[in-house]
């Protein structure tokens, strides 16, 4: 199929392949939907620090302080995208990344701290509604999924002199880092100072607290490790849990 081939050659990957059929009706409503992507991200990344190839924008996309942003190829942004890259470091994205809608990026909270910025790696894809946070720095490796609802913290408000409101008192911050190759559940939500290793997979709906070793399955809230990842462990892990939200 053609349209298979073209997406194989940007994309840089041989084997590529679409699992289902489609009618000449879904196909060409497909290709308009990304000819307008196309011409939207045309003039939108005429604004970008730098942009190594294709940028695909939906409607409603909003990217402030664009010349702190950085794209690789083929970058997909869905309708009603918003990024804020004002940030020491800037919003960096790799090749072959996906914003889907509803995602809000921010380098920057309170403007009179300027944050520390957000890099994603390539061949990762980010699902709807996602939160980044990036005040204290957010590092996301290669080839992560990173499912609907998650929200990733790197600031928090301290709270412990009683004197003074909240609001006016100072933040602490500290930087997150998901590594290559991990999975991110829906709803999971990650807290200031954790380090995720390589090949981790989060439950649904987890709150991860606390850094995880590479490979390691984690749920609950707080989040705790359930177990490693391999073939010796699946069959009694899911007896116990199933494969629910993982």
């Amino acid at each position: 199929m053609l349209i298979e081939k073209v997406i194989r050659k940007l994309k840089g990957n041989p084997d590529y392949k679409w699992q289902s059929e489609y009618s000449n009706r879904d196909l060409t409503l497909i290709v308009w939907a990304r000819f307008g992507q196309l011409m939207r991200g045309a003039y939108k990344r005429l604004f970008f620090k730098a942009s190594k190839g294709l940028v695909f924008v939906g409607r409603n996309v909003s990217i402030r302080h664009a010349y702190l942003f950085k794209a690789g190829s083929n970058l997909i942004l869905d309708d009603n995208v918003h990024i804020n890259a004002l940030s020491n470091n800037g919003i960096t994205l790799g090749n072959n990344v996906s914003l889907a809608r509803g995602c809000n990026l921010i380098g920057t909270g309170v403007i009179a701290n300027k944050g520390v910025g957000i890099t994603i790696g390539n061949n990762t894809g980010i699902n709807a509604g996602v939160y980044l946070a990036g005040q204290g720095g957010i590092e996301i490796g290669d080839n992560v999924l990173i499912g609907p609802g998650v929200k990733v913290f790197s600031e928090n408000h301290l709270f412990s002199d009683i004197d003074v409101i909240i609001k006016d008192q100072d933040v602490c911050r500290s930087n997150v880092v998901i590594g290559n190759n991990c999975w991110i559940g829906g709803g999971a939500t990650i807290l200031a100072g954790v380090n995720i290793g390589e090949g981790c997979v989060i439950a649904a709906g987890c709150v991860v607290t606390k850094s995880v070793a590479p490979n390691s399955v984690v749920a609950g809230i707080p989040g705790r490790v359930i177990k490693k990842r391999g073939a010796a462990y699946d069959k009694v892990i899911n007896l116990k849990y199933g494969t629910n939200g993982l």
